[in-house]
């Protein structure tokens, strides 16, 4: 269905807008005089797959991908009215993970995680005999895809003359899919619930996630003499997100290992009445003006959304134990009809505060009027076109949230103390946006073998909305929260509702999220500069610089933080929060009903820059050749999520997540190559074609943290690593691991090696590491693309069958060591385990212990080998018939 894709990064055109980042416009085909049709099926499975990364054995689990579709499109009345219709489908079942659990006797080439196969099957049989719940498997298991998508366009001419012509068309498209999707991670107290080395958790934690889309747009393009010209345009988008679950309704139950999770089993945190139903209507006109060298534009566009999100987390609870032992402790006690005196690390409960636990559901709208305007403008004898222009955007919110009357009289604070009043009511204001651009493209000798060509502007975009919606779904009218750390007063009870308060209507706790009146959209100024050069041998080289500069993106503090109270005295002297010492994160609240309250606003820090080297060449007889390199730095604050809440415990930090430091965004991608190389060989009744694709960079970044709540705000990993000098200078306590018992001192000589083995650590001693910091090793990767057409006639009709294989990270069927990736076996060395007091009796240095790797040893390296699916070769194999 797709005629061409046009990206656009830093386009000056005003009549592009509503992002920041870039646009991606899909010019869907067309219907002509010729009828044309296609029909294609490609499928993938595990017998077409490498089995083999470096001298490491991936075991490959059954998976099936298939893909098909067909296409028609031609004239309903020649010359006037054309239509072309488009439908594809996907049904693919993937691995869900390699790992297996830990067992003996188990192939030593089958990647196995550090959890006892023994316990996991315990656990299971536990669950389904004592509790009727079946928490599905925990390895050797697929997740499912289903994917149907249609496309129907009509284009009519509907009249045409010597000075005028009218042209229309209607698209509609639709997408019902539905997808499994691995648990998220975030809420976890440290480390993952999805399956990876480190944990293997149960198939019915996973979720499935439906979306459906149905979208439909009309365009009427019309010319009058040559003078002007007028693109009108009206469409409606609905998007029906709904989250469902691929098990029954059971408490989310973490289970740790060392500190770190090591399986989860129970209901997914976010998917309980998880759904969100967008309605989109858009209308735009343009109108373009031509007088001699100068082609103006006016234009206006107003966009409307509403939007309807269901959104309880931890609906059915969650349980985190520091053990297998704790839960069948407490299990059992519930079983047994005793009271169980097990510390656990938390519980954290959400419920409708609504009567009748009525499910809540928030209503966001928001309407984003335009207007722009611009000239473009020929000079220097047609050789320099230079485009100016002013866009202006003013998104407004209805005001559809709900004002929570108390939290209005509450005192907040901000991260250094100031005052702070929020109200859950009150949406941002409506706020003008003035997007001005210029750009230039100049063709230095008039015939484009030297062009140099940029621009400034300002650029302001959408954001996600979910961002906004969050102030009207967390208000303590709709829901109530529980959320307590290192207690005793929750046993486990596989009870959802067991400790949702009698009254619920009037929540004892909750949390809120709300938003600065000033917010603005996000916003910044962006500039490039580029000169592209026609070289020898007919080269044609490509030298690009692009800067990126936040004017206005997103932050997030929890106005219900209060400030530290401390600073540990030693040389890891950063801040710490009273629970540290209390133990309870009610004493971290200013407001002490309140769990959080995260405020969304504005920050102007952040800024990207990438450098682009590029060389291609067409040459004669079909070959084509390109290489580029890009290095490229993006800061910002924070990066950001979906959920507020989880947006601001998920940053790390030093000094508390209020006061975050400038760093790596999660996407910066430091350096990057990619190459291609295409070859077409015709013959007498078709041709033949190859290309093959390089990709070759950092595999991105990371982050070197404590396991732990090292500074007692109540967020467990969020806290920057201090990283020694030397591994003496911590202060680590006596460790039992299974049957193993590590001292101190087996753990400094363990930790030093471990240092030294890693360069971001060796490199950055007594520093505290800095959030993306590392930057993680380079990962190159070959594909291969072959095809063959064969072409007959058949009367007036052209018939082709094309024969097609890809081969994903072909080099690795080259070479097994090729394409294989390595990253980081852990990031969070270092477990907290408590502190030391000086002479006042206050904290004075933390205390740890250092993690062990999955077979219960001390870690002295840090470099784990991949071995998933993604780590070898993949091939897929095609056929398309196509007419025309």
């Amino acid at each position: 269905a797709i005629d061409e894709v046009q990206v656009a990064i830093a386009p000056y055109d005003v009549r592009q807008g509503g992002f920041v980042g870039g646009s991606i416009n899909a010019v869907t085909r067309s219907g002509t005089n010729t009828f044309a049709g296609s029909v294609f099926y490609n499928t993938r499975t595990q017998s077409l797959v490498g089995t083999k990364a470096d001298q490491t054995a991936v075991n490959v689990q059954n998976f099936d991908v298939k893909q098909f579709g067909a296409s028609l499109g031609g004239p309903i009345i020649k010359d006037k009215l054309f239509f072309f219709i488009n439908y594809e489908g996907e049904r693919r079942t993937d691995p869900a993970t390699s790992y297996f659990a830990k067992r003996s006797g188990l192939d030593p080439s089958v990647p196995q995680s550090r959890v006892s196969g023994d316990s996991l099957d315990m656990l299971q049989a536990f669950l389904i005999s004592k509790f009727n719940y079946n928490p599905g498997a925990f390895e050797n298991y697929t997740l499912g895809t289903v994917s149907d998508k249609g496309l129907a366009k009509l284009d009519w001419n509907i009249f045409q003359s010597n000075n005028q012509s009218h042209r229309a068309s209607i698209r509609f498209n639709y997408l019902n899919s539905k997808r499994d999707v691995g648990a998220s991670s975030s809420g976890t107290l440290s480390g993952a619930r999805f399956n990876s080395v480190n944990s293997q958790s149960f198939q019915a934690t996973n979720y499935i996630i439906n979306n459906d889309i149905y979208s439909a747009i009309a365009e009427v393009n019309s010319v009058f003499g040559s003078k002007f010209a007028n693109t009108l345009q009206f469409g409606y988008t609905a998007n029906r997100d709904v989250r469902g679950s691929t098990g029954g309704i059971f408490p989310l139950v973490d289970i740790l290992q060392g500190g770190t999770n090591a399986t989860s089993f129970g209901y997914e945190p976010f998917t309980p009445n998880n759904l969100l139903k967008t309605d989109t209507y858009q209308a735009k006109d343009d109108v373009t003006f031509y007088q001699g060298a100068h082609t103006i534009t006016a234009g206006v566009a107003i966009e409307s959304f509403k939007f309807s999100n269901g959104f309880t987390p931890y609906y059915y609870g969650q349980f985190i134990y520091n053990s297998f032992a704790d839960f069948f402790k407490s299990a059992n006690a519930y079983l047994n009809g005793t009271k169980d005196s097990t510390q656990i690390p938390r519980y954290q409960l959400g419920y409708s505060a609504l009567p009748g636990h009525a499910i809540p559901l928030a209503i966001t709208k928001v309407a984003q009027p335009s207007l722009y305007l611009q000239d473009e403008i020929l000079l220097a004898k047609d050789r320099l076109r230079l485009t100016v222009g002013l866009r202006v955007d003013r998104p407004a919110f209805q005001q559809t949230a709900l004002t929570n009357s108390e939290v209005v009289n509450f005192n907040f604070i901000d991260g250094v103390g100031n005052p702070v009043k929020t109200s859950t009511g009150q949406l941002p204001d409506a706020q003008t946006l003035f997007s001005p651009r210029v750009g230039f493209n100049y063709d230095v000798l008039g015939d484009r073998s030297l062009q140099i060509r940029g621009g400034v502007g300002v650029f302001s975009g959408r954001p996600p909305y979910v961002w906004l919606s969050n102030q009207v779904s967390n208000n303590g009218i709709l829901t109530g929260s529980t959320f307590v750390t290192n207690t005793k007063a929750y046993p486990f009870s596989p009870d959802p509702t067991a400790y949702v308060p009698a009254n619920a209507t009037t929540p004892a706790t909750y949390n809120i999220a709300s938003t600065d009146p000033n917010f603005k959209f996000p916003q910044l100024f962006r500039a490039n500069l580029a000169i592209d050069k026609k070289l020898i041998w007919g080269v044609v080289g490509t030298l690009e610089g692009l800067y990126s500069k936040n004017i206005n993106q997103i932050n997030y503090l929890n106005i219900d933080q209060v400030l530290p109270t401390g600073s540990y005295s030693g040389d890891d002297n950063r801040p710490y929060f009273p629970s540290l010492i209390t133990g309870s994160a009610a004493s971290d609240r200013v407001v002490s009903k309140i769990t959080n309250a995260i405020l969304l606003n504005n920050t102007d820090q952040g800024y990207s820059y990438a450098l682009t080297a590029k060389l291609e060449k067409q040459f004669s007889r079909g070959w084509y050749a390109m290489l580029a390199y890009t290095r490229g730095e993006a800061k910002d604050i924070i990066t950001g999520g979906s959920i507020a809440a989880s947006s601001w415990t998920g940053n790390y930090s030093v000094n508390g997540n209020n006061l975050p430091d400038l760093a790596y965004s999660d996407f910066d991608q430091a350096n990057r190559f990619i190459g291609a190389i295409t070859y077409a060989l015709p013959w007498a009744a078709g041709v033949t074609k190859i290309s093959m694709f390089l990709q070759s960079g950092n595999q991105g970044r990371a982050s070197y943290y404590v396991s732990g709540d090292i500074n007692g705000d109540g967020i467990a990993s969020n806290d920057l690593m201090w990283i020694p000098r030397d591994a003496s200078q911590l202060t680590f306590v006596a460790n039992k691991v299974g049957a193993n018992t590590f001292t101190p001192q087996q753990q400094v000589d363990a930790f030093n090696q471990f240092l030294s083995n890693d360069n971001y650590l060796n490199t950055h001693r007594g520093q505290y590491a800095t959030r993306n910091g590392a930057l993680l090793p380079f990962l190159t990767t070959l594909d291969l693309a072959a095809s063959h057409d064969f072409r007959i006639k058949i009367g007036q009709k052209s018939h082709g069958l094309q024969a097609r294989v890809d081969i994903y990270n072909f080099g690795n069927l080259i070479n097994h060591s090729w394409g294989v990736s390595n990253f980081p076996t852990t990031t969070a060395p270092l477990l907290f385990k408590g502190f030391t007091k000086d002479a006042n009796g206050k904290p004075s240095a933390p205390t740890y212990a250092l993690r062990t790797d999955v077979n219960g040893n001390l870690l002295t390296s840090n470099v784990t080998q991949g071995n998933q699916l993604g780590d070898v070769w993949q091939m897929q194999l095609g056929l398309r018939y196509s007419f025309f």
